[in-house]
């Protein structure tokens, strides 16, 4: 008597909760509807606070995460050698400085600190994960306070994302080959960290492309999902566009591209006939 083998958990992960209302409504539609397990939530925006109880609604249908930022947007406090001009840097020029050890650690650590207190005071407990907004938790001098997070205010539970993939693998899924490695590339030391310390965290790593409309977004997710190992994480920023998404972000249109991709019947014809299922993720090593 023959069996069909277990479908394979794949795992969701949309960025940006909070950042815009049409960012966070569209991620809430797409966990309601069973298409998002988990969701990086910017508690330093100002729409959080607003945004956050409606999530908690959904709370047993996900992982809740915060989505630690350091690029681009108005911190929480003060950032005199980060920040002087009251707006956090480019994620490029974030990046320079970091890998070349020139970053106020003790500052970025106070910022990431406030914003967890802000994810607490809003949602009512601790994240279910840590992630950063451009990847930024993985850099030196700001993953060592994410592991401190972790530790500290999370007591070593939940998971860390990991943007580290290996190399062929990479190569081998064909998209945008040369923005993934350098991402993956600067998650190598976070990656040892958390293997070595046994934190928590994904194995594989997808979803990184260049966010334009070259390539059809169906095209792009078949390749995300093709042959996933245990415990991968595909990572997706869903949104509708409003007024104040405009103001904050220049990803706009693309995100409601990715959203009516997501909440479509292609996308579970896709997932279908790889024999995948989505869910929420089981982390290496195991909590």
């Amino acid at each position: 008597m023959s069996t069909v083998p277990p479908a394979e958990t794949l795992t969701l992960c949309a960025d940006d909760y909070g950042l815009a209302p049409g960012v966070s409504r569209a991620i809430r539609q797409l966990i309601a509807q069973g298409r998002l397990h988990a969701t990086g939530c910017m508690a330093g925006s100002p729409h959080w606070p607003a945004e956050a109880p409606a999530l908690r609604e959904l709370r047993d249908r996900a992982d809740i995460g915060i989505h630690l930022t350091l690029t681009e947007q108005v911190p929480l406090g003060p950032m005199p050698d980060l920040a002087p001009g009251g707006r956090l840097p480019g994620v490029g020029e974030l990046v320079k400085r970091t890998v070349a050890r020139r970053v106020d650690r003790a500052e970025i650590a106070a910022e990431l600190e406030r914003q967890f207190d802000a994810f607490e005071s809003a949602f009512g407990r601790a994240p279910d994960f840590i992630d950063g907004h451009h990847h930024v938790h993985q850099l030196p001098g700001v993953r060592e306070a994410v592991l401190d997070l972790w530790r500290r205010r999370m007591g070593g539970r939940g998971w860390v994302r990991s943007c580290w993939e290996p190399p062929l693998a990479v190569l081998a899924r064909r998209v945008d080959a040369a923005r993934a490695l350098v991402i993956s590339e600067l998650g190598r030391g976070l990656r040892r960290r958390m293997t070595a310390e046994g934190v928590p965290h994904n194995r594989s790593f997808r979803g990184v492309y260049d966010l334009g409309d070259r390539i059809p977004y169906g095209r792009l997710f078949r390749a995300f999902v093709d042959r996933p190992p245990p415990a991968t994480l595909v990572m997706c920023h869903p949104g509708l566009v409003d007024e104040d998404l405009k103001r904050a972000d220049s990803l706009t249109g693309r995100r409601e591209v990715e959203f009516r991709y997501l909440a479509s019947e292609a996308c579970a014809r896709v997932l279908a006939e790889r024999g995948l299922r989505l869910g929420r993720l089981e982390p290496v090593p195991a909590p």
